[in-house]
């Protein structure tokens, strides 16, 4: 087959910073036998990026390489007694994919909504939100290995999954293409109502017995209020992870700080709010240059107008000094650098 190989391409349609940069070349993969081809004519040995909804991405620089775009769609399923195995391909929109769920009564993702970006990333972040993780609904994802030419099926255990986190990012980084994924979903909901302004909300709206779609839709209204729209301002959502700290750390900060939010997670470490420590350090709602920090949630760096990848990394340089400096902990980026 003859690869479509687009030349000197701007990838700012390509990312929701909206950061004009351009790449030598593009390849929208919509299908296995292109990556195949890719393989054989041996440009996975040239410098190269996979991207999908471009969501999680800060381009700082024109990227001199391939920027592979994974574009294929699809979803079928399979039902087994309660337990329903949903499977997408890798360009499918997530939220596009999790309504398609909801309309069809498969419960498991429905407090993962309008999380930006693809099914393909979905596995590589281990995406989650409002107490749900993507790991506790994988089942297995297809991928292509860029080293052998060969396809690979990776069941959970072989993930190494944990908080925004997963072998895709760590040993296997850069080799493997996430083609499709598989996820173990149910017909019996197990309604989740207990992290952030869920139960709030509902309380508002006066709904007592919650749907999947009742939830789905009180944690988008809750997202959009808290987090701005692509299309207007240009961000990559939460632009930081939420850091994980020992029990030693958490009791010494809550000593100093009472009201200071945190969760607890397993072998006895807590999460703090990333969003409320930036908060505390007078960021949120700043402008700096082109770039700035979201009114409405402190997670977000946004390109305020035409601001540069360099602009919005150095802002995020500034943070995570400023919160090194006041609480003794170092914030982790979540977005792709390039």
């Amino acid at each position: 087959m003859e690869l479509n190989i687009q030349s000197n391409i701007s990838l700012k349609p390509f990312n929701t910073f909206g950061i004009e940069e351009k790449t030598n070349y593009l390849i929208e993969v919509n299908d296995n036998e292109t990556l195949t081809e890719i393989f054989k004519q041996g440009l996975f040995n040239k410098k190269f990026f996979v991207l999908g909804a471009g969501s999680n991405v800060l381009f700082t620089k024109p990227f001199d390489g391939y920027i592979i775009r994974m574009t294929s769609k699809g979803i079928q399923s399979k039902v087994e007694s309660d337990d329903v195995y949903v499977t997408a391909k890798a360009g499918e929109i997530w939220n596009d994919f999790v309504w398609h769920c909801i309309r069809n009564n498969y419960a498991g993702i429905e407090n993962m909504a309008l999380i930006p970006g693809t099914v393909g990333a979905s596995p590589v972040q281990n995406i989650g939100a409002y107490g749900t993780e993507l790991m506790y609904v994988f089942h297995t994802c297809e991928a292509f290995d860029t080293q052998l030419g060969t396809f690979k099926t990776f069941k959970k255990e072989d993930c190494d999954f944990s908080y925004r986190d997963s072998i895709f990012k760590t040993a296997h980084k850069g080799r493997f293409i996430i083609t499709e994924v598989t996820y173990k979903l149910s017909l019996t909901a197990q309604i989740n109502t207990s992290y952030g302004a869920i139960e709030a909300e509902l309380l508002k709206e006066n709904i007592t017995a919650p749907s999947i779609a009742d939830i789905a839709t009180i944690v988008s209204k809750i997202r959009v209020e808290k987090l701005p729209d692509p299309s207007t301002v240009g961000n990559a959502g939460s632009f930081f992870k939420n850091p994980v700290i020992d029990a030693d750390t958490f009791e010494k900060l809550l000593g100093l700080y009472p009201t200071i939010p945190h969760y607890p997670m397993p072998g006895q470490q807590t999460k703090l709010a990333a969003g409320w420590l930036i908060e505390q350090c007078g960021w949120k709602g700043k402008e700096y240059g082109q770039a700035g920090v979201w009114k409405n949630q402190a997670l977000v760096l946004i390109n305020r107008q035409h601001a540069s990848g360099q602009e919005i990394y150095d802002l995020s340089v500034q943070i995570i000094n400023d919160v090194q400096d006041k609480f003794g902990i170092t914030l982790e980026r979540e977005v792709n650098l390039l």
